[in-house]
């Protein structure tokens, strides 16, 4: 049986980086931890089906196996995520491939539009860091048609809202807590969402592994930085000093709660700042994880107290029970914009796009199952 002459030094790099337990990496493989720790000290060698199953169980190139050294994970977007002011460049196996599958849908998303004869898209770049914040609510709520806050409905409503009107205006809206499988989780901890502006196709991504609250701000926050044009990975921190963060975190607190309407609504005599969290979240059809925030930024509350209230809804959250949730197709509906996820059907049903490549682009959908996405979406 031949033998697959790789760098045994690749496998532990690749599995580490993977981020899989070493009992859960020798179940993938279909060995014992004992003839995986065999094959990564180089005292048992692989066949070249074995060396194949170890990189797509480590989701890395088969050919990265024949290294010399591992490459280096770097970011083909500006990392903007810190931790206590620093830059945070911890990168996942997870992210990277994400962020791969989304330029890769932005590129064909692009190239469609462009065959169509449709032009840049007028409103990504709008605005420069420099600008005023209310100068760029003021233009995002009236390109999306949007007032102050809703007048009724929960915030969910308004997030899916939101969401709709969104993609209306030409920015494709991807959501997501993992990539592809539930064995391979989006982790909070490194990233709450990104942004990949283009003259053309624009991207948000928002990580739904995030507590549900909290998925709102992340929208607005990457909707400023396409507002602005400029790409960028971020995880909202409350502490960061880069400029476009401060401003996006900005633009996404005046969007989503309006200072002057809050400091008029809140109440300092309670017996607990907690307690004005229902009326407020009645009025402005938000989530108690925004309002929590915007009372961090006016200075009604202190880190301390908004920190213990945000750790507790995200404990709440991991906590939850699962109740099933909706079907696969609707799931790929909601993940995945429509507005992208209906020009790519719509190509392979009319056979100008191959069917293997519509189920790559969609995520993995099995190719004699589009036609059953396309009537999820309504093709």
């Amino acid at each position: 049986m031949t033998t697959a002459n790789i760098n045994t030094n690749m496998l532990i790099w690749a599995r580490e980086r993977s981020g899989i337990a070493v009992s859960e990496f020798a179940r993938k493989c279909g060995v014992s931890q004992d003839k995986l720790s065999e094959w990564e000290s180089g005292r048992r060698p692989l066949t070249f089906k074995q060396a194949m199953t170890y990189a797509e169980k480590a989701h890395i190139p088969f050919g990265y196996l024949f290294l010399t050294r591992p490459p280096i994970d770097e970011l083909p977007i500006p990392d903007l995520r810190t931790v206590d002011g620093q830059a945070n460049r911890k990168l996942s196996a997870e992210l990277l491939d994400l962020i791969k599958l989304m330029q890769q849908r932005q590129e064909w998303y692009k190239d469609y539009l462009q065959q169509h004869f449709v032009g840049p898209n007028p409103i990504v770049g709008r605005f420069a860091v420099k600008d005023e914040v209310s100068s760029i609510v003021h233009d995002m709520r009236i390109a999306l048609g949007v007032g102050n806050h809703p007048q009724r409905g929960s915030w969910e409503d308004y997030y899916r809202d939101l969401v709709n009107r969104i993609e209306s205006v030409g920015v494709l809206v991807m959501r997501q807590s993992d990539v592809g499988h539930y064995t391979r989780p989006l982790r909070v901890e490194e990233f709450r969402g990104f942004a990949i502006a283009d003259d053309y196709a624009p991207i948000i991504f928002v990580n739904h592994a995030d507590a549900l609250g909290a998925r709102l701000f992340t929208l607005i926050h990457e909707l400023c930085h396409i507002w602005i044009g400029q790409s960028g990975i971020s995880d909202a921190n409350t502490h960061t000093h880069r400029e476009e963060e401060i401003l996006c975190n900005a633009v996404a607190a005046e969007f989503l709660v309006p200072a002057s309407e809050f400091e008029t609504l809140w109440q300092t005599d309670l017996e607990s700042w907690q307690a004005n969290l229902p009326m407020l979240e009645a009025h402005f059809h938000v989530s108690t994880w925004t309002l929590a925030r915007r009372a961090l930024t006016l200075n009604f509350i202190a880190l301390g107290e908004y920190q213990r209230y945000i750790n507790a809804q995200q404990a709440a959250y991991r906590d939850r029970e699962d109740s099933g949730g909706p079907g696969y197709y609707r799931t790929k509906k909601a993940q995945i914009s429509q507005r992208f996820s209906r020009a790519v059907v719509s190509q392979a049903l009319c056979g100008q796009l191959l069917l293997r490549e519509a189920s790559q682009l969609l995520g993995g959908i099995k190719p004699n199952k589009i036609a059953t996405f396309a009537k999820e979406l309504g093709v």
